[in-house]
């Protein structure tokens, strides 16, 4: 009587798991390819308000295209969902799909706002499913290769974590200023590395394009053990710009987000006395080689393992929600012009 269950057991073991992608936008439809060539997955649909990139995404593929999620889920019955729509749908899109059986991978910010955050979680909790938070730069190689150089010691201890991240305006975001749409993926790297948590924070938001939004913010974060991390984020420079610096006791990273580099420059000078610097002069640059792989499929792998294996997602609620604190709080602080302490949502769990 138990070995048909066990050889179910066994074949959906060993079957590909069925992935769908609900929002077909730039990101939406990379992770359609992306999920179509993943060993192990089989996108099996796809779904989007709009017919004409439902009909994009499905033009010579084998899988359906659907314009609503309830019939994608219902026809479908996916293992697996990318939720690549507007933030403001994140929480509908993602409560749904967990509900009806599916493990999900939400886009960052994960939610519009902090409650909406934690009733994805509550729901993800409830459901046992694996719930994925889409903070792609974790997974690029040249962060790898940072974080593991800094938890060996090399640089000593961190002074300071500077991001850059502008570029021009994209015009397919509306919902949400850039603070919400880009600062989280520096606000998560900078944890991610330091791991450590925000504060308080202070920012300074201006906007010139006409959305109701901010377009131009500097901020600064201070963290418990002390270390700053500043901010410079816009959508008004005609160049893209993705870097970060990490400066410390005896040297200072530079990592290039988009050519996935990273460099450290050494403080010639760096023999402390007495836990202090002892002194900064220039000293040599070595770049290390750092093996290029796209961050979406690295991302898009690991989520993949964890439903498989399972394993806690790597990025998971608490760090999506710890992001989107620290994102609200800047807001604040820009509103106010004054520091704000940087609260975290209720995660369960």
């Amino acid at each position: 009587m138990r070995l048909p269950a066990f050889r179910d057991t066994l074949e959906a073991m060993n079957r590909p798991l069925r992935a769908a992608v609900v929002g077909l936008g730039s990101m939406g439809a990379n992770h359609a390819r992306v999920l179509s060539e993943l060993p192990g997955v089989e996108l099996v649909a796809v779904a989007d308000s709009d017919p004409e990139r439902v009909a994009r995404a499905t033009a010579n593929r084998a899988f359906p295209g659907f314009t609503d999620t309830s019939t994608l889920l219902a026809e479908a019955r996916p293992d697996m969902v990318s939720v690549v729509v507007p933030t403001g749908l994140h929480e509908a899109v993602a409560v749904q799909a967990i509900t009806a059986g599916a493990n999900v991978l939400v886009e960052k910010p994960i939610a519009a706002d902090l409650a909406a955050a934690s009733r994805i979680a509550a729901a993800a909790e409830s459901c046992g499913k694996v719930l994925m938070v889409g903070h792609i730069e974790r997974f690029n190689s040249a962060v790898r290769e940072l974080k593991a150089r800094l938890d060996a010691g090399q640089g000593g201890r961190v002074l300071q974590i500077r991001a850059r991240r502008v570029g021009p305006f994209p015009h397919r975001i509306r919902d949400v200023g850039v603070i919400h749409d880009l600062a989280p993926h520096d606000i998560d790297i900078m944890r991610f590395l330091l791991g450590d948590e925000v504060e308080r924070v202070y920012a300074e938001a201006q906007s010139h394009i006409a959305t109701g939004n901010e377009d131009l913010f500097a901020g600064m974060l201070h963290f418990r053990s002390g270390v700053l991390g500043l901010l410079d984020i816009n959508w008004l420079t005609p160049t893209k710009e993705r870097t970060l610096t990490v400066l410390c006791e005896k040297g200072m990273f530079v990592a290039d987000y988009a050519i996935q580099s990273l460099a450290f420059y050494e403080n010639y000078a760096a023999a402390a006395k007495e836990g202090a610097i002892a002194s900064v002069t220039e000293g040599p640059m070595t770049r290390y080689p750092v093996n290029y792989r796209e961050p979406l499929r690295v991302e898009l792998e690991a989520f993949r393992d964890a439903i498989q294996q399972g394993l806690p997602a790597p990025v998971g609620a608490r760090d999506g929600i710890a992001a989107l604190a620290v994102a609200e709080a800047l807001v604040q602080s820009a509103r106010l012009a004054a520091p704000v302490a940087a609260g975290e949502g209720v995660v369960p769990g």
